[in-house]
This record gives C-alpha cells, sequence and structure tokens, in this order.
C-alpha cells in the first residue's frame, strides 16, 4: 500500500509539473462571503450567529452551507442532533466524499451511542483522505476516546 501511494504521488508530482509549462492559467476564486462569515463565527462559538448568517445564504444545494449548518446545530446551547443529522446526511448526497460531513456525522453518531456507525464514516474517510487527514485524525480520536469512555463505565 505505501508503495502505492509512493507511486502515485510521483506521478502527481510529474504531471503538476507537466502542467506548469502547459499555459494554464489559474481559476482560483475566493469562497463566497456566506461560507468566510459562517465559519468565523464558527470559530467563535458564535453557533446561533452562523445559522443566521446560514440561512441568508439558504444554499441548499451546496455540500459546505449544509454540513456547516449541521455542526452549528449540533454545537448550539440547546443542540438539535435530529435537524443536524438531516444536513449532514444531505451534505454527503451531494458529495459522498465530503470530509467534514464525514467527521461531523461520526461525531454525532458517537453521541449516539452508534459506534459501528460512526467507525463507517471512518472508514469512509479514510478512502476519501487518502494520505490521511485532519478529520480522519479527529474521528479517530473522538471514536478513540469513546471507546475508553465506555470500557470504564461499571456494567
Amino acid at each position: 500500500m505505501i508503495f502505492f501511494k509512493t507511486l502515485l504521488i510521483t506521478f502527481a508530482f510529474v504531471f503538476s509539473l507537466a502542467s506548469l509549462g502547459a499555459g494554464t492559467q489559474s481559476t482560483y476564486e475566493p469562497p463566497p462571503a456566506w461560507l468566510t462569515e459562517a465559519k468565523r463565527e464558527i470559530k467563535s462559538g458564535k453557533y446561533e450567529d452562523a445559522i443566521k448568517i446560514l440561512n441568508s445564504a439558504n444554499q441548499q444545494n451546496s455540500a459546505d452551507w449544509n454540513n456547516l449548518m449541521g455542526f452549528s446545530l449540533r454545537k448550539k446551547n440547546a443542540p438539535d442532533l435530529v435537524a443536524s443529522e438531516s444536513f449532514y446526511l444531505a451534505a454527503l448526497k451531494i458529495e459522498p466524499a465530503h470530509k467534514g460531513a464525514l467527521e461531523y456525522y461520526g461525531e454525532l453518531l458517537l453521541i449516539r451511542n452508534d459506534l459501528a456507525s460512526a467507525e463507517q464514516m471512518l472508514k469512509r474517510l479514510d478512502k476519501a483522505c487518502f494520505f490521511s487527514c485532519e478529520e480522519y485524525r479527529d474521528l479517530k480520536e473522538s471514536i478513540s476516546n469513546y471507546k475508553s469512555k465506555n470500557l470504564t463505565k461499571p456494567n
């Protein structure tokens, strides 16, 4: 498996060098304002404000929008896990390998004591991340913490 990943990295590197000389133009577009604003509010722990921004944007066809809505609903003072789950599922329907939605939905599943389903999200993240990623490591740690807490509970 390591050989395959190394080979793939080499292949990707060679193609990226080839594209530099091909006269390609960058088509970078900055993220939409609602995404930047909602992330800022979430980072500050202002989940209700993030929900307001997301509701105003109303980008229901965006996996990022659905993921951030699900996250904000799960993290706010009075969590709405049912609505949160519906937004995570919508994000994953739009983009089945959305790393944030896979991680956060896995965390929600742990809250619901559904370890098996959370581990399925971790497997999907492993495929989506390819060379590991923060979302994979975070969910793996959450699952590990969940398991250790449940092993120490008296029966």
